[in-house]
């Protein structure tokens, strides 16, 4: 996620500990609360398909096979 858009949702944090936001802001945050979860999400998803665990035996196995494959 974009630094600007990180920023924007501080912003809008901060400003909410001194007022109530406005429905347009209450929207906005959402929105962005909701990219930046999405973010996360498929970046940790990303990274779990790349991890491989590997078994005392020698033998490597993704991590992402072991929801397929209960062995």
């Amino acid at each position: 996620m974009e630094k600007k858009k990180l920023d924007r949702i501080s912003e809008l944090y901060r400003l909410s500990k001194h007022r109530n936001l406005t429905q347009d802001e209450l929207k906005e945050q959402k929105r962005l609360r909701d990219e930046y979860r999405q973010g996360y999400v498929k970046n940790l998803t990303q990274q779990l398909e790349h991890t491989e665990l590997l078994r005392p035996d020698g033998t490597k196995i993704k991590v992402s096979d072991l929801k397929h494959n209960k062995n």
